[in-house]
């Protein structure tokens, strides 16, 4: 089976956001999270001569993205890295004309139930690594964590109400023995939270997903990746970020703002003294979500939130 067959991913948001970037012949563009390769072959497909940088952590998606984009191999270049080494990876390079991040997790990564990202993977061994040449894992978070850090995680990353029952009744279980798989954690879970808080989503999405984003570090250095990001735009290039829930989507629109602020004075100084120099524009006043359309198509595009600006 060819990898192209292996990692089927439904880029979200693709035509908004292949619009909203203003492609050009002859641009320079990156994308931050090949995953499928559907937002680059977009941009590779839609010019003739624009050329594409690309970096991702998952090597499966990087083998099927070379399998699906070969025919565009003259004008794209991937690096098997995390887009928060976009300074160290280009620097010196020229500028770009347009960055894209879509900070979801590909499908692939939740429907491989071998890969332990998901709660209803039951059998298969807590993992969650978006990177498999990294040796931390889910199953070091859930047994390792003192149960107050442990706490913290569920509570901040996965914004969850019971993060402290559960991390309670996780400690208590893994002292009878190793918590090893995803079914185990959900059953733990599962009995921490009131029946009448279960109805309308599963009991262990939100601590699944804190767990996930502790073990990839996913909002570790965002910030100083975009402002590196759009110090790197050419003038009037556009950096556009998808975000996939409240704590990443926070962090884009705050440091979008600060990059499309200028002097923060009180008017009536003769002269401005704080130094600020706005960088950018807002394209998107508001977020763009998915049409209905979409959502019909893909449910996972229903948290998805994007953000565009325009260096100046």
């Amino acid at each position: 089976m060819s990898n192209k067959a292996e990692f089927r991913h439904v880029s979200v948001l693709k035509d908004e956001a292949i619009e909203l970037l203003s492609l050009k012949d002859g641009g320079r563009y990156f994308d931050g999270t090949l995953g499928g390769g559907g937002h680059t072959e977009k941009i590779l497909s839609k010019t003739t001569s624009a050329t594409v940088y690309c970096t991702d952590l998952d090597e499966r998606a990087i083998a099927a993205a070379k399998d699906r984009l070969e025919k565009y191999a003259d004008r794209l270049f991937i690096y098997h890295d995390n887009f928060k080494n976009f300074a160290e990876i280009f620097d010196g390079e020229k500028s770009f004309d347009g960055i894209l991040l879509d900070l979801g997790v590909s499908s692939p990564q939740l429907d491989d139930r071998s890969r332990g990202f998901s709660y209803v993977a039951e059998n298969e061994r807590l993992d969650m690594r978006m990177d498999e040449r990294q040796n931390f894992s889910a199953y070091d978070v859930v047994n390792c964590y003192e149960e107050k850090e442990l706490e913290r995680v569920i509570r901040e990353y996965g914004e969850e109400r019971f993060s402290r029952q559960i991390a309670k009744n996780i400690a208590e279980e893994r002292r009878k023995s190793p918590i090893e798989t995803c079914g185990r954690l959900v059953e733990i879970i599962d009995r921490s939270i009131p029946f009448k808080f279960k109805r309308d989503t599963h009991p262990a999405k939100k601590t699944f997903q804190a767990i996930r984003i502790e073990v990839n570090g996913e909002l570790e250095g965002l910030d100083k990746a975009l402002y590196a990001m759009a110090d790197k735009l050419s003038p009037t290039g556009r950096l556009a970020v998808i975000t996939f829930h409240s704590l990443e989507d926070r962090i884009v629109k705050n440091v979008f703002k600060d990059l499309c602020t200028g002097c923060t004075c009180d008017r009536r100084l003769p002269v401005c003294v704080c130094h600020r120099t706005q960088k950018c524009i807002e394209i998107t006043k508001k977020p763009v979500v998915a049409g209905e359309k979409e959502l019909k198509d893909n449910p996972r595009a229903k948290s998805a939130k994007l953000r565009v600006i325009e260096k100046i």
